[in-house]
């Protein structure tokens, strides 16, 4: 080993200043390495705002580090010397620095820890992963517990990180109300528009975020999305003060109204905060105490501080144990065997839908939708015309600002998709028209009409949820949660089931 520095790189989802490969160098003998690379950019068509978001924080976060006292070796994307890949860059950093060893915190997707894990063969240098604590399940945590049982759902799993953080429970051991999940009193309708309704602060961007604006809209212009809205918080200050924002102003009516939607609103009572928790601006388990610390303090209800808890230490953590644990060819299930092209309205929200026009534009718009437009609107839509389950992942990857592939893929393949064939999902999440009308003012303004099953201005969501029981019968007939859709199928005589897949089945051509 040389007397050399340590060379510690940091990615653009690593931005904490005290990381687990951070918290032990010393300063004084370090290096830190931050990379901005054209494959990271580029291996999906990322939307244009989420690349400007990623690299104004990572261009922050240097900063932030520096004023610590690290040296920071920075490489920009429109550096003429940028080789183009984090190989690449750590190589040409080992030539500048000569650093006795690489210590880096493990990546949050596989393709990137496969890299980390063959650098000391590539360079011939100690290269120490540190486990990312930043989560609160490790990865063999979480494979002692899915080894424990036959279905891997997230409500045990969840238990047990309330049990282990001790959030919203009771000195007796018992769950805050005597209930573990109130999902139930989370599911209101849109209560319409409202003047008061919360806005989270839109951020004036700095000098270094326009120059990636500019550098974003020069080079990425044929990529999906619009910069003319770009909002994002990109300093660990400005994500406090959004944060602040929510639990101040929306928290206390988010768990009402969660899975509501409305024309026009992107934003309801969600906390928007993903990307900042996603990307390590903030944390994730001090923000859940201050939701609890709230509720404890009387300034919001049990149903609301329970529901965003559950997010971020039950649903969060839960996904990225399945996508650990499930490995690489997880992104390849289709349990479904769908394999429709994705419809070319995705990449524009061209549609006469109300409903995926609001949800696509909100996206092109803001690289955001909230997880019922996801998981109901765009998702639901995607299963029930039968579209290839990778290309829905790699859209999700693309499209959204706190899409990583550790957090998307499971959300869409299992989740949205069903293409795990339930081994997250405990039965498809299928929905026609009527679900989508209860839920928002969608359809009140939707060219189709969402009382009709058949005929030219029936809406599409209503024969496609019955087409996709229909044709998916051998898989899904045996799921008790479908029991009910499948009585009411069988229920319907047989003219009417015939015409209602020709409805189906001309829409879903007219897609080609």
């Amino acid at each position: 080993m040389t007397d050399g520095p340590l060379l510690i790189p940091i990615m653009g989802d690593q931005l904490t200043p005290d990381i687990a490969s951070l918290r032990a160098a010393d300063k004084a003998r370090s290096v830190v390495l931050m990379m901005e690379v054209a494959d990271e950019t580029s291996y999906v068509r990322h939307h244009k705002a989420k690349i400007a978001f990623i690299l104004s924080a990572m261009r922050h976060h240097a900063d932030r580090l520096r004023a610590m006292g690290w040296t920071v070796d920075y490489v920009t994307l429109d550096d003429p010397a940028n080789s183009g890949s984090f190989t690449s860059e750590v190589a040409r950093a080992v030539e500048r620095h000569k650093p006795a060893a690489i210590h880096v915190t493990e990546a949050g997707e596989w393709r990137v820890q496969a890299m980390l894990e063959a650098w000391e063969t590539r360079f011939g240098l100690p290269v120490v992963i540190h486990e990312d604590d930043r989560f609160l399940c490790s990865h063999a945590e979480f494979d002692t517990w899915a080894a424990a049982r036959k279905q891997l759902r997230m409500e045990y799993f969840y238990r047990d990180m309330r049990r282990k953080t001790g959030l919203l429970m009771t000195a007796e051991g018992k769950p805050e109300g005597g209930e573990w999940n109130y999902d139930a009193d989370n599911r209101k309708p849109a209560p319409g528009r409202d003047l008061l309704m919360p806005q989270p602060i839109r951020i004036r961007p700095d000098a270094i975020t326009q120059d990636v604006l500019g550098i974003v809209a020069e080079r990425f212009a044929d990529h999906i999305g619009s910069l003319g809205h770009f909002h994002f918080a990109v300093t660990h200050e400005d994500a406090m003060r959004q944060q602040r924002r929510f639990l101040d102003e929306a928290l206390p009516r988010f768990g009402d109204y969660q899975d509501a939607m409305l024309t026009d609103e992107p934003f309801l009572w969600h906390s928007i905060l993903s990307p900042y928790i996603n990307a390590g601006l903030l944390d994730p388990l001090a923000l859940c105490r201050e939701v609890e610390a709230r509720y404890r303090a009387g300034k919001v209800p049990l149903n609301c501080a329970e529901g965003f808890i559950r997010q971020i230490i039950g649903w969060r953590e839960y996904v990225r144990g399945i996508y650990w644990h499930e490995g690489p060819d997880y992104a390849r299930r289709n349990a479904l065997g769908a394999t429709r092209p994705l419809p070319g309205f995705y990449w524009t929200g061209e549609t006469d839908m109300h409903c995926m026009a609001q949800a696509i534009g909100q996206t092109i718009d803001h690289a955001y939708a909230h997880h019922i437009q996801r998981l109901m609107i765009t998702g639901n839509f995607a299963m029930l015309a039968g579209i290839d389950p990778h290309q829905v992942h790699v859209w999700y990857l693309e499209v959204y600002a706190d899409a990583y592939e550790w957090v998307e893929l499971p959300n869409t393949i299992g989740m949205s998709q069903f293409a795990d064939g339930g081994l997250l999902a405990s039965k498809p999440y299928a929905a026609g028209g009527a679900y989508i009308n209860r839920m928002s003012d969608y359809c009140g303004t939707c060219r189709y009409d969402v009382k009709q099953r058949v005929g030219e201005d029936a809406c599409p969501f209503n024969a496609l949820y019955w087409d996709f029981l229909a044709r998916n019968e051998p898989l899904l007939r045996r799921n008790v949660r479908l029991a009910m859709p499948y009585r009411n199928w069988a229920r319907m005589d047989e003219q009417d089931r015939a015409a209602t897949r020709e409805q189906a089945a001309r829409f879903l051509s007219s897609l080609d």
